[in-house]
């Protein structure tokens, strides 16, 4: 095997729910072409995301690392905060 870290993927998202102690939530929004029609629409996703030292807060925009699973919808973690929003 090489020395090269293997390819991991980068999500851009925004939390919408702090469960439990060191995990969000992240919705993380892509634009897509309908097949038939053509038009640009908007698909979502939801993302469990392992937050180590609790940082975040509901708002925030994030982008998030891949890494081996945590737990079983959990294969993410926290990369850095790209803004600081308000919770509502």
């Amino acid at each position: 095997m090489s020395n090269e870290q293997a390819h991991k993927r980068v999500i851009q998202g925004k939390v919408v729910t702090k469960a439990g102690d060191k995990s969000v939530t992240i919705l993380v929004e892509r634009r897509v072409t309908h097949p038939k029609y053509r038009k640009i629409v908007k698909r979502f996703k939801k993302y469990i995301v392992h937050d180590e030292s609790n940082a975040v807060k509901v708002g925030d925009m994030i982008e998030a690392i891949e890494c081996r699973p945590l737990s079983k919808r959990k294969s993410f973690s926290l990369h850095k905060v790209l803004s600081v929003g308000v919770e509502a």
